[in-house]
């Protein structure tokens, strides 16, 4: 039954939010990474995401990555100033080692602000993080 159920955990995965220049249009963004922190290669990601708060709702995104190598991040989307004010979720779902593995990641509202900025690992920037 249940108890016999063994679901790996899916360890040495995050996702970021980085405040980082756009040379473009000369202008600070946040924009969303997933970052690959394991010695192995990660395969066909696959990444869901959506905002939500009591009386909003965003569209859903989907992104998906073939191989995101060991050690490695890969950008995922930039998230406009009007999503940073109600919950978003990712849910990353990959493979490794022929396993089916999933994790689900929370920025709770107001959470990705440059006061909670942080040093994130592989990337070597700051931004906020969650594991």
């Amino acid at each position: 039954m249940k108890k016999d159920i063994h679901v790996p955990e899916a360890k040495g995965v995050f996702i970021a939010a980085v405040h980082e220049y756009n040379d473009s249009y000369k202008v600070y963004d946040w924009n969303a990474y997933i970052i690959n922190d394991k010695s192995v290669d990660l395969e066909m990601v696959i990444i869901v995401s959506r905002g939500y708060s009591e009386d909003k709702k965003t569209a859903t995104f989907r992104k998906k990555i073939e191989m995101l190598p060991a050690k490695s991040f890969a950008k995922i989307e930039m998230l406009l100033e009007d999503v940073l004010s109600i919950n978003n979720v990712f849910d990353v779902t990959f493979f490794e080692h022929h396993k089916l593995l999933e994790k689900s990641f929370e920025f709770r509202k107001n959470s990705i602000n440059k006061k909670a900025l942080k040093q994130i690992p592989v990337m070597g920037l700051r931004g906020v993080l969650r594991a």
